[in-house]
């Protein structure tokens, strides 16, 4: 038995590399050039390392509308998540299709060349309803989606540098050696778990209960953008270590970071989060409560329950359902609403907002609901980010 393979069958390469770098390079300066947002970064690398298999590039229209209408790509592949670049007026009046179009940073960095073979219009309140599943600006994804350009750039890409890619090289792997390391671990059976938060107790329960059923743990946090007031990655990059150091076998599991930007679109990410996974060689995926929600935008479960909308074969990657979890005074461990008889006033249950209040101001929070080794990770963590702000 071997590993599940990637979405679609391949894992897409997009890199350049040796003498297709060079010459690239050689002829970019004279290329007109798109300036791209954090998020469009993000996806670049994802690309490139073939995160976003089979996706080789940036969506044309038809995949477009059929990924937002349908959660499909045009050829029926099981896509959930619009992957597009958009260009301002000004700067589609000096594309022409079939001509290559250089993409820099806000920086001015080069970071591809798009291989451009569509540009198309699109209803930017459409989009954000059918993702997102609200047109209101407050909400963080559709914030993004309106201040695009006004046109949408389809075409393959070819990569020629990771602006971000210094930061946690460490654990920066890529899906090729992701599989590389489960194959000679001996893994077949690898649960992902998706986090942008650091890990509380709550995520060590789902875990440790998915662990056992498996043959290692994949602790992959996100490490793109996110909401302003979310825990910095390299802050939550220290949590993670100290968590698995103390709490969990070393041999079972991996951390590995994954350089994407959340989108905050609740149920359709859930399936691009396990989709992702599925490329990087994990054959489950932990699915909790309100998976990359934000406000009261989504039902409790409805990322889970997005599942039932496709068959087994077409998601490929086994999803692996969990309720609400907390520590319950009463059973004294954790627990959760199909386990614990008890009612909520025995359950230990923070908000993420008082979590971070307690943070800042230097308490521990209660260690039913983090590990102390965490908490002191976070205080020292968000209080080094404070100096260095000031400096």
């Amino acid at each position: 038995m071997s590993l599940i393979s990637p979405h679609g069958g391949n894992l897409i390469d997009r890199e350049a590399r040796g003498a297709e770098l060079a010459a690239l390079l050689r002829t970019v300066a004279k290329l007109p050039s798109v300036t791209i947002n954090a998020r469009a970064e993000a996806d670049l690398e994802l690309i490139a390392i073939g995160a976003l298999s089979p996706l080789e590039g940036f969506l044309g229209e038809a995949d477009y509308l059929s990924v937002r209408d349908n959660l499909r790509l045009a050829n029926g592949l099981v896509w959930s998540i619009p992957v597009t670049l958009s260009a301002t007026a000004e700067e589609r009046a000096r594309l022409n299709v079939g001509e290559d179009v250089a993409l820099r940073t806000r920086e001015g960095k080069l970071v591809a060349v798009l291989h451009l073979a569509e540009i198309y219009t699109y209803d930017k309140q459409r989009e954000a309803e059918a993702v997102y599943g609200t047109a209101e600006e407050k909400h963080p994804g559709v914030q993004v989606l309106y201040s695009q350009g006004e046109y949408l750039l389809g075409g393959k890409v070819t990569v020629v540098d990771h602006p971000n890619g210094h930061e946690f090289k460490q654990y920066r792997h890529t899906p090729a050696q992701t599989r590389a390391l489960f194959a000679e671990k001996g893994w077949q059976r690898i649960v992902a778990f998706q986090t942008r938060n650091p890990v509380h107790r709550a995520h060590e329960y789902i875990q440790k209960c998915a662990m056992e059923t498996v043959d290692g743990l994949l602790l992959h946090p996100i490490v793109g953008e996110t909401k302003a007031d979310d825990i910095p990655a390299n802050v939550r990059l220290r949590a993670y270590e100290a968590i698995l150091e103390n709490y969990y076998p070393q041999n079972r599991t991996v951390l590995a970071v994954l350089p994407a930007a959340m989108r905050y679109a609740g149920p359709r990410e859930a399936i691009f989060h396990a989709t992702i996974r599925k490329n990087y060689g994990c054959s489950h995926f932990i699915v909790g409560r309100d998976h990359a929600g934000v406000g009261n935008y989504y039902g409790t479960y409805d990322a889970q329950k997005i599942f039932g909308n496709f068959t087994s074969e077409e998601i490929g990657i086994t999803p692996m359902f969990f309720d609400n979890t907390f520590f319950c005074r009463k059973c004294d461990g954790m627990a959760s609403l199909k386990t614990c008889p008890h009612d909520a006033s025995q359950h230990v249950s923070l908000s993420g907002t008082k979590v971070r209040e307690l943070l800042a101001a230097g308490e521990i929070p209660p260690g039913e609901f983090t590990r102390p080794e965490v908490a002191q990770v976070l205080i020292e963590g968000l209080r080094q980010n404070a100096l260095n702000a000031k400096a």
